[in-house]
């Protein structure tokens, strides 16, 4: 911990490390995107091809397997990243991108694509503010970072409930809890990412490692925002 918080303060108020870690947040914002954009791809080929939609949502059992292959490959990713060499870390990486697209393309289904593409930039636009606070602050995010931890705790088990109970109720309450908790989510990874940086440079792909961190911190503040703002078909 006394490391850690050695590294925090190196991270903000050190200003060569801040240039570096900046670059370093840079390059993880591009493999980011570039997981983004895979996903995106593919989703929409997905939803444009009825035999690739009736192959993914037809049978209960291929559609949760690939959920659980999503879950397995997210486990192993963060656990290993740091011994893969950088292609296998990318591979791993962008087969994850478009496996989630495949989940993904559920969205064109369910909701217009005029409102898809409306809350897809309004959730580009809120992650690159709350990115931007949370690379440049100088206040220690760690306290946000603790309280959304176990507010996501809290979120995923009412979502696992609802799907029994269906509540209309708790459905717009985790929906709004989900914003807000991405929300913090977002601001306190990138400053974790600039500090993980300032402690020991850029080892055990750690871009890749904090790409992965933001992309999900994006598809789930995207996510939860649809559901707030999408207009259904």
């Amino acid at each position: 911990m006394a490391q850690f918080d050695v590294a925090q303060r190196r991270a903000l108020t050190d200003a060569p490390s801040e240039e570096l870690a900046n670059e370093f947040l840079w390059k993880t914002y591009r493999w980011m995107s570039i997981g983004l954009g895979a996903t995106g791809l593919t989703a929409l080929a997905v939803s444009g091809s009825p035999a690739l939609t009736a192959l993914v949502f037809g049978n209960p059992f291929v559609f949760y397997g690939l959920l659980i292959a999503e879950l397995a490959m997210v486990a192993i990713f963060s656990v290993k990243v740091g011994s893969m060499s950088e292609s296998a870390a990318i591979t791993t990486f962008l087969a994850y991108s478009v496996l989630n697209g495949l989940t993904m393309s559920f969205i064109f289904m369910v909701y217009t694509a005029s409102s898809v593409t409306q809350v897809f930039f309004i959730s580009a636009g809120s992650f690159a503010g709350l990115s931007f606070i949370g690379a440049t602050t100088k206040r220690d995010l760690s306290a946000v970072g603790r309280f959304v931890t176990f507010g996501l705790f809290g979120l995923i088990i009412a979502s696992v409930v609802n799907i029994f109970m269906r509540s209309p109720a708790l459905y717009w309450l985790t929906s709004y809890a989900g914003v807000g908790i991405f929300a913090g989510l977002t601001a306190y990874d990138n400053q974790r990412l600039k500090t993980m940086f300032a402690a020991n440079g850029e080892r055990g792909n750690l871009a890749l490692r904090g790409a992965l961190m933001l992309y999900l911190d994006f598809i789930n503040l995207f996510l939860f925002l649809l559901r707030l703002l999408g207009k259904r078909r």
